[in-house]
């Protein structure tokens, strides 16, 4: 309730109408550059909850008095979750139809893709002796024992799951994931940069993680450094496909009470600037076609996405979670 009051109070205080509320699920470190430099540029404060979990409870709960403008997730999942629960409303802007390719982006504009990052295997530099694999062949029972990844659960695994699920049914799926658990050499859990760690002391030998991660691990200043200098990517399909390429995207809030300052910093975000320091700063792949270049394109070369898309791939989230329940995968 207090939250709620505080809400409705900001609404009424004449600051407020040169600020935006952000709640996302980002991790702080990889948005506030942008909102800093957003900030900077526009003087429109931007007020920013960083949240786990929860972010479509949270709106849900505070309903018509919510103060929040954007939301900002990292899965394209979530984000069509929340168009879905009717939290969203069509984002109407010509910048942003112009930078994002209609495929990017949800139905009637309801949200729309900021940044893309691949989910590729990465292996053992000293130990495994190729360049290339398909996802199909992270089943191979040559990796008993030696494969490494997250919960099966974690959004980042079951949109994974969702795009195998799309390209090749339910049955296949379930006995991908079988084969994938058999081969596992822990419990599936912990964060992507973890399997480069475990990568290092011997544990695993072959890994799912997503590109960014890989990116910043190569600049850190701690011990991520030796688990980057442990690790090798590998160029990662589906066979006859491409690789498969999640989202971070946003969308205005049903009752956003700054409608026009969200417009803003949406468009900022897709910004040559915002997306020149999403690629540099945190290895994504950008959307705007003017930036041609980034951080992740030089250390992990040009990756061609997999053209599943992306709307049907957010439908069969719960299916695939209930096939990762099915076979014991997380257990």
């Amino acid at each position: 309730l207090q939250l709620l009051a505080l809400g409705a109070a900001l609404v009424t205080t004449p600051a407020f109408a040169q600020s935006v509320n952000l709640y996302t699920t980002r991790e702080p470190g990889l948005l506030n550059p942008v909102i800093e430099a957003f900030t900077k540029d526009t003087g429109i404060k931007v007020n920013a909850v960083f949240l786990k979990d929860g972010l479509q409870e949270r709106i849900k709960a505070e309903g018509a008095n919510s103060p929040a403008d954007v939301m900002l997730m990292v899965d394209v999942g979530e984000i069509n979750a929340a168009a879905d629960a009717g939290i969203t409303q069509p984002i109407r802007s010509a910048a942003v139809d112009k930078a994002v390719p209609v495929q990017l982006r949800g139905p009637d504009n309801s949200w729309v893709t900021l940044t893309k990052r691949a989910r590729i295997v990465v292996v053992s530099k000293d130990r495994v002796q190729q360049d290339a694999i398909t996802y199909d062949e992270l089943a191979d029972p040559k990796w008993k024992g030696k494969f490494c990844i997250r919960a099966g659960q974690h959004p980042y695994n079951n949109a994974f799951f969702a795009a195998y699920l799309t390209r090749n049914g339910a049955e296949k799926t379930e006995a991908y994931l079988k084969a994938l658990k058999a081969n596992v050499a822990r419990k599936p859990g912990g964060g992507d940069r973890d399997v480069a760690r475990d990568i290092l002391s011997g544990q695993c030998d072959i890994a799912l993680i997503n590109t960014y991660y890989i990116g910043l691990m190569s600049q850190a200043k701690n011990e991520q450094k030796a688990w980057f200098d442990a690790i090798k990517p590998l160029t990662t399909t589906f066979p006859g496909g491409g690789t498969h390429v999640n989202v971070s995207a946003a969308a205005i809030a049903k009752n956003a009470p700054n409608k026009d300052n969200a417009v803003k910093l949406i468009e900022y975000m897709l910004s040559e600037k915002a997306q020149t320091l999403y690629a540099d700063g945190n290895f994504e792949f950008p959307v705007n076609p003017d930036v041609k270049e980034g951080a992740a394109l030089k250390l992990l070369g040009k990756i061609t996405p997999d053209t599943t898309p992306l709307g049907d791939i957010a439908r069969n989230r719960k299916a695939a979670a209930d096939l990762v329940d099915k076979v014991g995968f997380d257990n």
